[in-house]
C-alpha cells in the first residue's frame, strides 16, 4: 500500500492499494469504524466530497476510484471479477471492524456483489438508488448511451448523463456544479464506460439476493430517473433484512443534490454499527 506525499489539508490522504499487478485508488480519512464509498458510473470518486467531512467525525471513511476510473487500473468489464477485486484489496487494509459498504448506482451494484461473492466482506450496506435488475426500458436507455458515444465519443452524451444524475429544475438551479460533473464524465475511460453499459445492460442478481444476510439500508431519490424507485422497492423486497427510505426531491446522486438530507438518512443506520 502507497500513501501519497500530498495529504490534503482536510485530513484525507491519497492512498494506492495494488491486487496482483493492478492498482486501486483510494481516499481515506477520519477514524472509528470503516466505511467504504463506491461511486456511480457517471461519477466518481468526488461524487462523495460533500459527505467525506462529516462521514470522517465518526468514521474511518475510504473513497474508491472504482477499476478505470481515475487512477485505478482497468480489470475487465465483470461486474462478478470488479467486486472480487474490491473485496480483495479491501482485505488488503486489515480493518479491525468489517467495513460498511455504501454505494451508488453502479458502486451500489459492485458492493451488493461483493457482499453476495464475499460474505465477511461487509457488516453492513447501504445501497443508494440501485437495484437487482433493469427493465427492458433502462436496459435499452445503457445500450442507446454506449452505441451514441462509440459513434460520436461522451460528448455527445453529456447531457443526457447529468439528466440520468440530477433533475432539469436542479440543473437550473446549479450550472456550476452540474458544469464540474460535466468535466467530471468526460474525463472516463471511454472502454471502462461501455464496459458497465453492457455490464448493466444484462445484470439480473434477483435470484442472489437471498443470500445477503446483513442488514440493508436501500436508499432512492424519489426523482431518480436512471434507477428509479420501483428498481429500489424491489431490491429491499428480496433483501432478507432491508429497510427503502425514499428522498423527496433528490434523483441519482443524492449525497451531491442534498448532503445534509443524505447524512440525515443514512447516520441511524451507520452509527448502529458502531454501537
Amino acid at each position: 500500500m502507497q500513501t501519497s506525499s500530498n495529504a490534503a489539508a482536510t485530513g484525507f490522504k491519497d492512498v494506492s492499494v495494488s491486487v496482483g499487478d493492478k492498482r486501486l485508488s483510494v481516499r481515506v480519512g477520519g477514524s472509528g469504524t470503516p466505511i467504504v464509498l463506491f461511486h456511480s458510473l457517471l461519477a466518481d470518486q468526488s461524487s462523495f466530497d460533500r459527505i467525506a467531512q462529516p462521514l470522517a467525525a465518526t468514521h474511518q471513511v475510504v473513497a474508491l476510484n472504482l477499476p478505470g476510473f481515475g487512477a485505478s487500473d482497468p480489470v475487465g468489464n465483470s461486474l462478478d471479477a470488479i467486486a472480487d477485486h474490491i473485496a480483495a484489496a479491501l482485505a488488503i487494509f486489515d480493518f479491525k471492524h468489517r467495513p460498511i459498504l455504501l454505494g451508488n448506482g453502479y458502486g451500489g451494484f459492485i458492493a451488493l456483489l461483493a457482499a453476495i461473492r464475499h460474505r465477511d466482506v461487509a457488516a453492513r450496506l447501504v445501497l443508494a438508488d440501485c437495484g437487482a435488475c433493469f427493465s427492458e426500458p433502462g436496459r435499452a436507455a445503457f445500450r442507446g448511451m454506449s452505441a451514441a458515444a462509440r459513434e460520436k465519443g461522451l460528448v455527445a452524451i453529456a447531457d443526457v448523463a447529468m439528466r440520468r444524475l440530477f433533475a432539469p429544475e436542479f440543473q437550473q438551479r446549479n450550472a456550476a456544479l452540474i458544469e464540474e460533473r460535466k468535466q467530471r464524465f468526460l474525463a472516463l475511460d471511454p472502454a471502462t464506460f461501455h464496459g458497465a453499459c453492457d455490464a448493466l445492460a444484462t445484470l439480473d442478481i434477483r435470484d442472489q439476493l437471498r443470500s445477503v444476510t446483513v442488514p440493508v439500508l436501500v436508499l432512492v431519490g424519489e426523482q431518480d430517473e436512471a434507477t428509479p424507485p420501483p428498481m429500489a422497492r424491489e431490491l429491499a423486497l428480496g433483501l432478507p433484512d432491508a429497510r427503502l427510505v425514499e428522498l423527496p426531491g433528490c434523483a441519482h446522486v443524492p449525497q451531491l443534490q442534498a448532503p445534509d438530507v443524505f447524512m440525515a438518512a443514512i447516520r441511524p443506520f451507520i452509527e448502529q454499527a458502531s454501537a
